[in-house]
């Protein structure tokens, strides 16, 4: 996502790369290793499994891991950067871990058959970033635990947030296209890609700049505050998505692109009848949203403050994913209301019985089971098969259905967990078919 609630990121101009004859045979083998991966026939395969999920025909559950420690996952040095050019560790960073993860935990990932040259675009984003405090249990790991700063206190602190200015750095963009075209033109196409799916999610800034307590009590005190901070958020959100259109700035992402907080967006849907290969529209796409925060919210409070003014944002998109780690059953009622939805978060604290029962097969529903068996003194893999067992048993030929294990913040320094984890997963899934 180009937006980081935390910090301001200036734009990373490149003007010339330069690499030694060392770093260009390491991102070599590593491209031509990720080139055999591409063309094996299973790739396609698992494209159209997810395309018949996503079109509501699914023939088996699908899996997909995300969100992974990888300060605890390197072994026999698999991920060991091995250039020193910040473009090339960047850049031989990801292919490492794509491989690591098809060698390891493959599940229903598919690797494309193509290699990215992101566009680079920047954002001014929101003018205002999170104040916070603080504490780690764990100096290598990127997640920790946060205490905020209030800064928005009064209804004229709402003006804070600004709305964001968006630029195409096209030299940045021609310099990198270029030298990835001559390191890799021989072994695989490279394909500039903009923006794809675009994480939409406006109460997890809100409450990193209002404070968790201040904001629950403003919902009920100071109501109309609320309502306006909201309506703002979406007012900037849309204007750096017109940006996109009138810089013709958007990729499609109705394939393997993350969508939400959930698995790929293959679908036959998508980009649709209204689609121009040489412009790509929001409708197009898949949109999302989320109100995290809201886990102990009712319906209707969810309504007002969050999905109401949400609809202004989804209704522009071809079809919608919803939710993320907020337990949404008995939300149903409100979900219905949104057009296009397609997918919906099934949270490790939602009631799972109630979003079968009120989902149906209308929906994919995208069932995170709980990454806490990671960290766990001792590994049982008897009980994580258990546990998989109850959600396939429970959603069989009641719903469609995406097994997405993610926010897995420890795997207590033993990635073989994680690895054993998928093929019990995929075995469980698999069980069924002849």
């Amino acid at each position: 996502m180009l937006h980081d609630p935390g910090s301001y990121t200036e734009p990373v101009l490149v003007k010339e790369i330069r690499l030694t004859d060392r770093e260009k045979t390491v991102l070599r083998k590593l491209a031509e290793e990720i080139a055999r991966i591409a063309a094996l026939p299973v790739q396609r395969e698992k494209a159209r499994l997810w395309t018949l999920l996503n079109d509501l025909k699914s023939v088996r559950p699908m899996v997909w891991i995300n969100e992974i420690p990888w300060h605890q996952m390197n072994v026999n040095d698999e991920l060991t950067l091995q250039t020193t050019d910040p473009w090339a560790r960047d850049l031989e960073q990801r292919l490492r871990r794509q491989i690591y993860e098809w060698k390891h935990m493959p599940a229903d990932m598919i690797v494309s058959d193509f290699l990215e040259c992101p566009l680079a675009i920047h954002s001014t984003d929101f003018g205002i970033v999170e104040e916070v405090d603080i504490a780690r249990t764990d100096e290598k790991s990127d997640i920790y635990s946060r205490h905020f700063k209030v800064q928005i206190n009064e209804p004229e602190d709402i003006d804070k947030i600004k709305m964001p200015r968006l630029t195409h750095h096209g030299e940045t963009t021609a310099v990198v296209h270029e030298t990835m075209l001559a390191l890799f033109k021989d072994i695989m196409p490279v394909k500039k890609v903009g923006q794809t799916h675009i994480w939409f999610t406006p109460w997890d800034y809100l409450v990193r700049w209002w404070g968790v307590q201040e904001m629950m009590l403003d919902l009920v005190m100071r109501p109309d505050m609320v309502n306006a901070a909201v309506e703002r958020m979406v007012d900037a959100w849309t204007v750096e998505l017109d940006q996109f259109v009138a810089q013709n700035l958007l990729s499609l992402d109705c394939n393997n692109t993350r969508i939400g907080s959930g698995g790929y967006g293959y679908v036959t849907e998508l980009p649709g009848d209204r689609y121009d290969p040489t412009t790509v529209m929001p409708h197009n796409m898949w949109g999302c949203s989320n109100a995290q925060i809201f886990a102990q919210v009712s319906s209707e409070m969810h309504w007002e403050f969050a999905l109401k003014h949400d609809m202004r944002w989804l209704e522009r998109w071809g079809l919608t994913y919803y939710g993320c780690c907020e337990p949404l059953d008995g939300k149903l009622d409100i979900l219905k209301r949104v057009p296009n939805l397609r997918k919906i978060s099934v949270s490790p604290w939602a009631n799972l019985e109630t979003m079968i029962r009120d989902a149906g097969p209308r929906y994919v529903l995208s069932i995170k089971p709980s990454p806490a068996i990671f960290a766990e003194e001792t590994w049982d893999p008897g009980n994580a098969k258990r546990i998989l067992e109850n959600i396939i048993n429970k959603t069989r030929g009641a719903c469609h259905v995406e097994l997405i294990m993610k926010d897995i913040s420890t795997v207590g320094y033993h990635p073989e967990r994680l690895w054993a984890w998928e093929k019990i997963a995929m075995e469980v899934v698999e069980g069924g078919l002849s």
